[in-house]
């Protein structure tokens, strides 16, 4: 185990490097022009000033040249100066959008879990019942629909036409405080973003419960008269959740997208939101930094996936695979 950890970590700095290559590929093709989007769609600019703009922020340098001035002051602990936001540095302003995006994140995954844990043990127990056939129906659907349009569609339900929960923002601005998280404005975007992953979960658990159901210490233990509730909970449903736990980190990059998704639309002041204004800003010291985080936690969640998986059932440690 030790040494599936050394070896995901050393290979962690050239994963990285390269994600953060690719990324100024990407943008180096992109139709974006950071000059225009930092002055303004409307507002003319002379020959003189784009030349002055671009030796401030390095534009005029070549991209393999911008790469190696970015990876020595990365080397450095600089992540470098946002354009969009006015040089403001990066680092800045990724802990003050960190927090939010930690929250809904968190709180999705958790509902995600919950929910999809509750929904799959349920499925498999009824099988072939009217609820297991909700449970697949539902799942199917949230697996085919995608994410921005399930948020728009409780946006316009739950805000705009019944007017229960808040539409945008993580607090109400009019209010005293204006700053901070409040429940209210949580539940709409959090719940959005677990129906839209919770689907793979519960399905998951239903069918791994039903595979583990048919086997023969499973069938032995049937023949002595235990009952189907016992032997769903306390012996099917501990060897389910083994592969369930390395589900959690090898979905973390869907996680991940899906929450830019939910972010843009219910206007969450969140790292999603920030992606989407740096990548139509052309904003590449920002773009970097947040592609960098996301990778760094997707592969963070394939390693504890991979962990945990060796922890749990001893046959992974046996044969050393």
């Amino acid at each position: 185990m030790l040494g599936v950890i050394v070896r995901r970590l050393a290979l962690l700095p050239l994963i990285l490097l390269g994600v953060a290559t690719l990324t100024f590929v990407i943008v180096a093709i992109s139709p974006f022009d950071p000059i225009r989007a930092y002055v303004g769609a409307e507002t003319p600019i002379s020959a003189e000033g784009r030349e002055e703009i671009a030796r401030a922020w390095g534009l005029d340098q070549s991209e393999p040249e911008r790469m190696i001035r970015w990876a020595g002051r990365l080397l450095q602990g600089d992540l470098g100066h946002s354009t969009m936001l006015e040089g403001r540095p990066v680092s800045e302003a990724l802990l003050e959008r960190a927090g939010p995006t930690l929250v809904l994140i968190g709180t999705s995954l958790a509902l995600v879990l919950v929910g999809g844990l509750i929904a799959g043990v349920l499925a498999a127990a009824f099988r072939d019942s009217w609820f297991d056939w909700l449970v697949r129906s539902v799942s199917h659907f949230n697996i085919a629909a995608p994410s921005f349009w399930v948020a728009l569609m409780a946006l316009y339900i739950f805000s705009v036409q019944l007017n229960w929960l808040p539409a945008a923002g993580t607090t109400d601005l009019r209010g005293e405080g204006g700053t901070g998280i409040d429940l209210k404005h949580l539940i709409l975007p959090a719940v959005t973003l677990a129906i839209t992953q919770q689907a793979w979960f519960t399905m998951y658990i239903r069918n791994t419960l039903l595979e583990v159901m048919r086997e023969d210490y499973v069938q032995y233990a049937t023949a002595q008269g235990i009952g189907r509730t016992a032997l769903l909970l306390r012996h099917a449903l501990p060897n389910a959740l083994i592969p369930f736990v390395t589900l959690i980190g090898v979905n973390m990059g869907e996680i991940i997208g899906g929450s830019i998704l939910i972010e843009t639309v219910f206007a969450w002041p969140g790292l999603g939101t920030l992606t989407r204004d740096a990548a139509l800003s052309a904003d590449l010291p920002l773009l970097i930094a947040i592609t960098i985080i996301g990778a760094f936690f997707v592969i963070m969640g394939n390693l504890f996936a991979d962990v945990s998986y060796r922890v749990l059932d001893p046959r992974i440690r046996e044969t050393g695979a």
